[in-house]
């Protein structure tokens, strides 16, 4: 696995040496060896590479990685370029559409947003090809709870979209007041038209961003 080496070191630092995560890293070194998981091993943490602790603006918390070739690489709901967009991220770009009026690209490819601040993160991070949860249970939910109560400990405004129960039941972690918590039901297309069609979370977390002083998230992914 890839080292975490920015500024999320410090809050999770910590993890690495309770005796869950020194289980866990066997674990995951084994299934790697013997089974076919994804996403590659260096891309486990790109979440974290990408959009370091100070940097975070928005937080979407995704379950675990997709599990079909080449189209988990560490943030989630995003594939890579080449890969087909999945049937959730497609009802992510048409609420996008209707709420801020993005035009809806040809790609699922979303490092853009993680640069911008917004923090993509499964609550599982690795998962057996064609097992979706097979890797639940085995620490990885420890671990990513320390990443979000390191985020509710941030002083400074963050919103978190908490789409589906999974995520929702993060939200017992977060009780900091500076925080945006916005919540609906997972973009798939079996609970989409439940109200994740038209929760406007986009336009909402833009317009909370700019009353904190904040740089609001250009939404917008461009055609490749």
């Amino acid at each position: 696995m890839a080292q975490i080496n920015n500024d999320w070191l410090e809050p999770l630092s910590k993890e690495f040496v309770k005796p869950y995560y020194k289980k866990l890293y066997e674990f995951i070194k084994d299934e790697y060896s013997k089974c076919v998981v994804y996403p590659p091993a260096d891309e486990i943490f790109t979440a974290f590479h990408l959009t370091p602790l100070s940097k975070v603006k928005v937080v979407i918390i995704g379950q675990d990685p997709y599990h079909e070739p080449g189209q988990a690489h560490g943030l989630s709901f995003s594939v890579k370029p080449e890969i087909d967009i999945p049937p959730s991220l497609v009802n992510i770009y048409k609420e996008l559409a209707d709420d801020v009026g993005i035009n809806i690209p040809n790609n699922g490819y979303l490092v853009k947003w993680a640069e911008q601040g917004v923090l993509m993160l499964n609550t599982l991070l690795t998962v057996r090809a064609h097992n979706a949860f097979s890797h639940k249970g085995i620490g990885w939910e420890e671990f990513t709870d320390a990443a979000i109560n390191a985020l509710n400990d941030v002083d400074r405004p963050i919103v978190f979209l908490l789409w589906g129960k999974p995520a929702q039941m993060k939200s017992a972690m977060l009780n900091n007041s500076k925080h945006l918590i916005l919540k609906a039901p997972h973009p798939s297309p079996l609970s989409a038209y439940r109200g994740f069609f038209g929760c406007k979370h986009f336009s909402k977390t833009n317009q909370f961003l700019v009353e904190n002083g904040l740089e609001p998230i250009d939404w917008q992914i461009e055609n490749i």
